[in-house]
């Protein structure tokens, strides 16, 4: 597969925002390659396409699993796998948000939960036990903003947030 202008730019652009968020480079380019292709591609066409190495390609693949952004698909005739991500970005927003919060968010809930828990926790000052009881209560109620976010089908998503872009915009002080 040959990428256009366009195409390319955003596959790299990807990747660096990958970087930013703490995915590797690699990773976010193979992505992008499948949200855009719209079709499964074996390994060895992911690799001479980005001009990455087999192995690299392979890890990346295997990551990308692991957050079920990409799975593998077979083909009449062809004995290799080959490789597809969803092409509906609501989808994509929902497995990536339900990965982080189970790589990043509930592991911090856990902990903010045993430090409270935790008998040890008076002798801390009051600052810091104040601060542990807001940053757990601030958490687990953006969790579950979160839940009843992704409970809602699409357009009505667009819509709640569309609204509440109005109220937040009303609500501001002019100048602000």
């Amino acid at each position: 597969m040959e990428l256009k202008p366009v195409t390319q730019r955003f596959i790299v652009h990807w990747g660096e925002m990958g970087s930013r968020w703490g995915v590797n480079r690699t990773v976010a380019q193979i992505h992008a390659l499948l949200y855009l292709a719209g079709r499964p591609m074996h390994a060895e066409e992911i690799q001479e396409t980005l001009g990455v190495a087999r192995s690299n390609v392979s890890n990346s693949l295997k990551e990308l699993q692991s957050w079920r952004l990409v799975k593998v698909v077979h083909q009449l005739g062809d004995r290799r796998d080959h490789f597809e991500t969803s092409t509906d970005v609501w989808e994509l927003f929902k497995l990536i948000v339900e990965g982080r919060r189970q790589r990043e968010i509930d592991p911090t809930i856990g902990v903010l939960r045993e430090c409270l828990a935790n008998p040890e926790l008076a002798t801390e000052d009051e600052g810091a036990q104040t601060r542990i009881r807001e940053t757990l209560e601030f958490i687990e109620t953006m969790n579950t903003w979160v839940d009843e976010m992704m409970r809602l089908q699409p357009e009505t998503l667009m819509k709640t947030l569309g609204v509440g872009a109005k109220i937040s915009r009303t609500l501001r002080k002019p100048g602000k």
